[in-house]
């Protein structure tokens, strides 16, 4: 009843005519100087929040405008702020006349200028072919970001992300593992991740995990958005990360930017990027190389990471680009450790023979095209090519040195898919007001191959199998993974008056996972002897479709306030890519199926004048059949096909049970400078508080022991605050992090700190760290540097399970780390 029912809506948007909305605002943006035109100046409708930029002849065109009288601010670089009333009714023109700026200007004030205009930044309603109202919606500026850029520092990059998870893993950023509202942190898994708007991850359903992260160094900024973009980009409970990458300079041939960065356990890194358009053709590259060891033994890396995006403007209507990533990495892994361990010595590492190796190929094409100025259309065709190889001794007793002349286990993946999804968006009068629809579809297509099985004894990156040196290794594996997906999306904006939208939206998945294979069936007894060598094939299909629904909305109570809520249901595909690897930390149960539930926002977020910015709200998810981890007694087929318990304990992995998770988020940036000293231009001064306060509970549950327990990966306080200070050229930022004690599994296991054999299981405690960052501008030169983890506290944010653990991973002690740019 209710696909019919909103099939009826759908339809009844569609075949109400498009007309033009009555009201429009047209002109150019020129220098008072001279009268030239400014190309690619920001025009910012203070009054609604939108933002417009003026083409290459400083010519600009704003629809939909309603009879009424707008505040405008206008912006380039090189200019003074203008801020003008405008009356608007029917077809209006109008011509802003900027002034140039009388002097070359600091960094720190060019900096606060802008900030000025746009305090807290989240995505507008529609931006390109994608609609935003009615979601949580934050974005990461990266020219605001004073941090340690070069290692991806997570902390002090999403510090102004409200709640998130991190794991902390001293790689140099090589991975991002971020988490949410209970969701597991571990690279990323819970979050659609893309970057310029195609995904990234090894496989978006049956692998859902970010072995690749973009280079901080490289980003514009970095979209964050909630659970509600489960319509627009996929079912993920956590919502959009999408990493935008710099564009190429508009009003340059060529520009250089170069970096070189060293710091604490010989971490050195190079980034340098050219870029620049030259008339219709503009282009944008880089390369960046990491090398650097652990504080730990066993735990040095290296990477080599390449970008390059070509574009061309056939007309005003119509752009194409290519884009291209490459990354291939090494490194070296030291395993965990056991809270006996770590207590006495967080540097140990009795694992010295565990690489891990990823290589990373990239491809995307995109077609943006303007059919007028109402309708957009966009065509994103994306390709992945890529490995994953894993190669270590990790044996359920985390305290058990490693055996040098045993094999070791090799886990060797590849991934290879494509995909492709178009959307069209339109704008149209409804009711007197305009309202826009956005319909869109993908299709992905999935061919991964996954190997388990021996590989050598060396101490070397050697990943190659000795299945025919070591025929009776007990973990054997060898599966393909095809995997087919089909959905088709909708959202529409309904703009019931100038201050209240509505967005309903629908999201339609048709999926066919299946699974070819094999796996060996290994049963020795106690001296070694095989009783069982079998060769089980394993082939199974999993095909299904469902629909889920949403509807967000917008209350505007002033121009620069706005009530926002919205409820999306969301769903989290299970495929036997995720679960057929043989792990002796935990097992899997055959019968573990897909997750669904939902999530809803409601808050208030603008600002206050130019003093304050707020994001205040407060969140519930459902998750049914929530996927988790417990401690079962291990249960094996013996030689007679016979299941029976082995006397260990090892963690369980399935459908836990139902979970409701709930919380407040808030956030508040309050610029000190615009408070007490608005005059003084040279310096820059404000203070920020991020802070989640978040409860869970396990509502039901068939397994013993997990029912009213705490939903895992959730400290129930995430505080992040801090302090941006600068004058002229001088920069600086002080940020203190604090996260309350969390679960990692369902049955809510204390933490046993005299634990000398596993690491595995266990609460992981509080910790607080403090970051401090600063950087010094002259001319073409940028000098940054700073210490992290100030306070050299001793603490971990995970216990993994598998690779890099099994174990506590130990985060890093105190750090340096010093930054040298040069741009030409």
């Amino acid at each position: 009843m209710k696909l019919k029912v909103y099939s009826f809506l759908i339809t009844l948007v569609c075949t109400i005519g498009l007309a033009n909305a009555q009201n429009s605002l047209s002109g150019r943006v020129i220098s008072a100087q001279d009268n030239s035109p400014v190309a690619f100046a920001e025009i910012y409708n203070k009054t609604t929040g939108d933002l417009e930029l003026t083409d290459e002849s400083g010519n600009f065109r704003i629809e939909g405008l309603d009879n009424s009288t707008y505040l405008f601010v206008v912006y380039s670089h090189q200019y003074q702020i203008l801020e003008q009333e405008v009356a608007v009714s029917g077809e209006t023109e109008v011509t802003f006349s900027i002034a140039p700026l009388a002097e070359n200007l600091s960094e720190v004030v060019l900096t606060q200028r802008r900030e000025k205009l746009f305090a807290l930044r989240k995505l507008r309603k529609v931006e390109g072919t994608a609609i935003y109202a009615g979601k949580k919606s934050e974005v990461v500026v990266m020219d605001k970001v004073t941090g340690n850029l070069a290692a991806n520092n997570a902390r002090q990059i999403y510090n102004q992300v409200v709640g998130l998870n991190i794991y902390d893993n001293g790689d140099a950023g090589l991975q991002l593992n971020i988490g949410g509202r209970g969701l597991d942190p571990n690279r990323t898994q819970n979050f659609n991740t893309r970057q310029n708007g195609y995904d990234i991850s090894a496989d978006v359903l049956g692998y859902p995990e970010s072995y690749y992260t973009p280079p901080a160094e490289a980003l514009s900024e970095i979209q964050v958005v909630r659970g509600a973009a489960s319509l627009q980009y996929g079912t993920q409970f956590g919502g959009l990360i999408n990493f935008k990458f710099k564009e190429p300079p508009r009003d340059k041939k060529f520009e250089l930017v170069s970096r070189q960065s060293a710091g604490s356990y010989n971490l050195f890194t190079s980034f340098n990027s050219v870029g620049g358009t030259i008339g219709k053709f503009s282009y944008y590259t880089w390369y960046n190389y990491k090398t650097g060891e652990g504080f730990r033994p066993n735990s040095e890396y290296e990477s080599n990471n390449f970008f390059s995006h070509l574009g061309w403007k056939f007309s005003e209507r119509t752009n194409v680009s290519f884009e291209f990533t490459y990354l291939d990495y090494l490194a070296q892994q030291p395993g965990g450790l056991t809270d006996e361990q770590f207590y006495r010595n967080p540097d140990y590492s009795n694992r010295s023979r565990n690489w891990f190796d990823v290589n990373w190929k990239l491809y995307a094409l995109k077609l943006e095209h303007k059919f007028s100025k109402k309708t957009d259309f966009s065509l994103n065709l994306f390709g992945l090519d890529a490995s994953r190889m894993a190669i270590g001794y990790r044996e359920n007793r985390v305290s058990q040195p490693d055996d040098l002349t045993a094999p070791r286990e090799l886990l060797a993946d590849h991934f290879n898919n494509w995909g492709a999804e178009a959307r069209l968006l339109t704008r149209y009068d409804l009711l007197g007001e305009e309202s826009v629809l956005l319909l869109g579809s993908k299709y992905y297509d999935a061919r991964n191959k996954q190997r388990q099985g021996p590989g050598s004894a060396n101490a070397d990156a050697d990943f190659r199998f000795r299945n025919e040196q070591y025929p009776n290794y007990p973990r054997q594996a060898e599966f393909e993974f095809p995997n087919n997906n089909l959905a088709f999306f909708g959202e529409n904006i309904f703009n019931i008056t100038n201050k209240l939208s509505l967005t309903p939206g629908f999201r339609f998945e048709y999926i066919d996972t299946q699974s070819e294979g094999t796996y060996k069936d290994i049963f020795t007894d106690l001296a070694g002897n095989v009783l069982k060598n079998e060769t089980i094939t394993d082939n199974r299909q999993f095909e299904r479709s469902f629909l889920l629904l949403g509807l967000g909305a917008g209350y505007n109570l002033t121009p620069s306030t706005e009530i926002y809520a919205n409820f999306s249901q969301n769903y989290r595909s299970v495929t036997f890519n995720d679960i057929r690897v043989i792990n002796p930390v935990f097992q899997v149960d055959p019968d573990i199926t897909d997750e669904e539930g939902f999530t809803s926002d409601i808050g208030i977020r603008g600002r206050w004048k130019d003093v304050l910015s707020f994001d205040a709200s407060v969140f519930a998810l459902k998750y049914d059949k929530r996927i988790g981890e417990i401690l079962k007694p291990e249960v094996r087929n013996n030689a007679q096909g016979e299941q029976e318990e082995t006397g260990r304990l090892i963690r369980f992995r399935g459908n836990i049970g139902d979970a409701f998770i709930y919380g407040l988020e808030t956030f508040a940036d309050w610029n000190l400078r615009n408070t007490f000293f608005k005059q003084n231009e040279d310096f820059i001064a404000g203070v920020f508080v991020n802070a989640a306060f978040t409860n869970s509970e396990y509502i039901s549950s068939q397994e013993t022991n997990v029912e009213g327990n705490q939903v895992e990966f959730i400290p129930e306080v995430n505080l992040k605050t801090g302090l941006d200070f600068g004058y002229k050229n001088f920069l600086g930022s002080l940020q203190y992090t604090y996260l309350s004690k969390q679960y990692t599994d369902a049955t809510n296991a204390p933490q046993d700190v005299n634990d000398s054999q596993r690491g595995i299981e266990g609460a992981i405690p509080a910790y607080g760290i403090l970051d401090f960052s600063a950087s010094y501008s002259l001319g073409k030169f940028k000098l940054e540097a700073g210490i992290n983890n100030l306070l050299d506290n001793s603490y971990f944010t995970r216990r993994a399970t598998g690779y890099p653990g099994p174990g506590i991973i130990p985060a890093q002690p105190l750090t340096w780390y010093t930054s040298l740019q040069f741009k030409l």
